[in-house]
């Protein structure tokens, strides 16, 4: 019988389920044992390098129907949990609640862990800095949008490392409580999701007299939607269910590419070589202006069979002349021997920002 079938299926899931859950309350328990030692040593508990030659392991050992993105949301959410117990952090990120920022933070740090929503990227820097909190978490850059001025400019001036860079494919929700289209009369949303879900706009809800309403974030959008049946909001799918606003459509972004790259950042932390990193230095040459200094520098880099994945100029912010300072992304660890070669050539030039196990 097709029942009786059916309950054998079940009473073997359960079967699996309770020895799933023992397994992990004993990789709890060693867990438990990691961190008393490293609280004896004052080590770091969060080691992302560590993290990735385990997914990396397990996906290589993976014969089953698990695709590799379903091994990283479960285990990143056991490593969340495995934090959690050999010792609580507390994370500060971009809000408000239910923010991009928000959903990156908890994609890496687990639904556990105790979170801190603050009002600006500057804010996130000086928790860190000041170790009220011990990670932050930060959007860097847009592939649509460049980079973000506030991130590279507090990279400058606060003393942080960078300890992970965390890419996230952005989509956004049309939410809202009203039984159809027809009867939404405004939109919130941020005015750069706006621009990100023009198309939507412009041809699925292609009403003249409906309004558009910037508002500061997202997040608020989706709460304002809550809040006014005949209103809509644009934002992402973690804001609509931390304000329980129901989802008209998904994925209303016009460019399927849309990604945002955040960095965590933390106070006196160091990565160990993966054997796949990056580095992010803050380049300060003198005499910026005069011709060839930039280019001796990045030739300096060639030599030493180091690839360069990102430059980007900043103004210097010092007297009146046009001097700029450069963001450098490239491949390899701070250590590696080619690229202390250069750090030696350029000691007072060079801020070493963080060396991360390489994700894009």
């Amino acid at each position: 019988m097709e029942s009786d079938k059916l309950s054998e299926y079940r009473q073997r899931i359960d079967q699996l389920d309770s020895q799933l859950l023992a397994l992990l309350n004993e990789r709890m328990e060693v867990v438990k044992q990691v961190g008393e030692l490293k609280r004896s040593n004052n080590s770091i508990i969060y080691r992302p390098e560590r993290e990735k030659a385990i997914l990396d392991r397990l996906k290589g050992r993976n014969t089953g129907l698990l695709p590799e993105t379903a091994i990283d949301a479960i285990f990143l959410e056991i490593f969340a949990v495995s934090r959690n117990i050999e010792l609580p952090e507390r994370i500060a990120y971009l809000g408000p609640n239910g923010s991009f920022t928000h959903q990156a933070a908890e994609s890496r740090f687990g639904a556990m862990s105790e979170y801190m929503p603050v009002s600006s990227i500057r804010a996130v820097f000086k928790s860190v800095a000041a170790e009220i909190t011990r990670f932050g978490v930060v959007p860097v850059e847009n592939n649509q949008q460049g980079l973000v001025p506030e991130t590279a400019d507090c990279l400058a001036e606060y003393n942080v490392q960078i300890v992970a860079e965390l890419p996230m494919d952005v989509h956004f929700a049309f939410v809202s409580r009203a039984n159809k289209l027809s009867e939404v009369r405004k939109i919130y949303s941020k005015d750069i999701a706006f621009r990100q879900c023009s198309k939507f706009i412009d041809e699925v809800v292609n009403d003249s007299t409906v309004e558009l309403i910037p508002v500061e974030s997202t997040s608020k959008a989706a709460r304002l939607a809550e809040q006014e049946a005949d209103s809509a909001a644009i934002c992402s799918r973690i804001a609509a269910q931390e304000y329980q606003v129901p989802i008209l459509f998904e994925n209303v972004e016009t460019s399927g590419d849309n990604q945002t790259r955040f960095f965590i950042i933390s106070k006196l932390f160091a990565n160990q070589p993966s054997g796949s990193d990056k580095t992010s230095v803050l380049v300060k040459l003198p005499h910026s202006d005069e011709p060839g200094i930039l280019a001796d520098f990045l030739q300096a880099f060639n030599q030493a069979n180091i690839n360069l994945t990102k430059i980007e100029s900043r103004p210097a912010k010092r007297g009146k002349t046009f001097t700029y300072w450069f963001f450098i992304d490239f491949e390899g660890h701070w250590l590696d021997e080619n690229i202390q070669h250069i750090v030696n050539q350029y000691k007072e030039e060079i801020k070493w920002l963080g060396s991360y196990v390489r994700l894009i």
